[in-house]
Parts: C-alpha cells; structure tokens; sequence
C-alpha cells in the first residue's frame, strides 16, 4: 500500500519522468499534487501496471488531482543538455505550472537540481512507495506513450508502437537499415553489437 505524500504537513508535489533510457522522442516530465485522502487500489509504480490500468489512473488522477502537469523535453533539447539535466528541466517546468503551487517536492531517484526555491527529498523507488509520486510517474507514461504511438504513424519502421523509443534489439536493427529519424537523440548510442545479430 503506497503511502500518500513523504511530507504530512506541507502541500507537497510529487515528480517523475518517463522516456530516460529511450533512443527517440522526447522526455516526459509529471508533477502531481494529490488531495490527502486520495487512495486507488490500482494505482503503483507505472512499470508495475498494465497499460490498461494506466490509462484508467490517468483519467482519475487528471480529475481528482489538486494540481497536475506533464512537460515534454524534446530529443533536440536533451541533446543540447544531455538526458538527465533534461529530466530535471521537464521536472522544474512541471512543477512551475501548478495551482497552486506546492511547498515542497518529493522526486523520484537520487538526484535532482532546479532553479525553484522549494524543499526537495529525492527518494529512489519513490514510485513505488509514494502515491503522489506514482501519480506522476503513470501520468507522465501514459503522455509519453501517446506521444510516440503519434509519431511512429509517421516512422513505423522503428517499431515505436510496441517498442516506445526504448533500445530493443528491433529498433537499433532499424536505425541501421533506415538511419536516424528527425526523433532520435543523436548523443545517444544507436549502434547494435555485432553479437546480438546471431
């Protein structure tokens, strides 16, 4: 059973993002503001969780959230900045949008920096401990995930409907065959290991 918030007596936000690891598209930033009482048996780390369920938490949490907000980093930004400033940009950029705004941020992971002024506790796993947390991290999926279906109608021969933008061995055989898109993060690592092919 996920806890509500890791702070009990500040309004507080909880973040995450999707998309980290991925080889195209852009990076998906969430905050969420949850009411306290907020609970749903569904609702767990977004990896844990069925697209389906995803798809069903979102709706809820898009409606009963205090304040939610997704921001999307584009594959040509991470580039500039590399993939982990990016995320914490789309982190900052979210939590900037909220109403109201929180008093304090519960991230998940180990690092994070931001030119807002607020406390923070970075918190590994936080998405599986964590509803507000978790919030973010289905909300910024199930964004992310649309995102791409989106664009693979324009490049289906990477395969990004079932792959997501994520290394498989199917889409670094892709890039290969077709080169890069106008989506691939061109700072990342595209080539497939002579090994894998047999």
């Amino acid at each position: 059973m996920l806890e509500n918030s890791f702070c009990t007596d500040l309004l507080e936000a909880g973040c995450d993002e999707a998309g980290r690891g991925c080889l195209a598209g852009s990076v998906f930033a969430a905050a969420v503001i949850l009411p306290r009482d907020f609970s749903h048996p569904l609702l767990n780390d977004s990896k844990q969780m069925t697209e389906r369920n995803r798809n069903i938490l979102r709706d809820v949490i898009e409606r009963e959230a205090v304040a939610w907000a997704v921001q999307e980093i584009s594959a040509a930004r991470i580039d500039e900045i590399n993939i982990l400033n990016a995320s914490f940009e789309g982190m900052t950029l979210a939590v900037g949008r909220l109403q109201p705004q929180p008093q304090f941020l519960a991230i998940d992971g180990n690092r994070f920096r931001t030119t807002l002024e607020l406390p923070y506790k970075c918190i590994v796993k936080g998405d599986a401990k964590y509803a507000d947390i978790a919030a973010a991290s289905v909300l910024a999926k199930t964004h992310r995930d649309e995102y791409m279906m989106r664009i693979a109608e324009e490049y289906p021969m990477y395969g990004w409907a079932q792959n997501k933008g994520y290394p498989t061995r199917e889409h670094r055989l892709a890039v290969r065959k077709y080169g890069l898109s106008p989506y691939h993060r061109l700072t990342f690592n595209h080539e497939i290991g002579q090994l894998e092919l047999f």
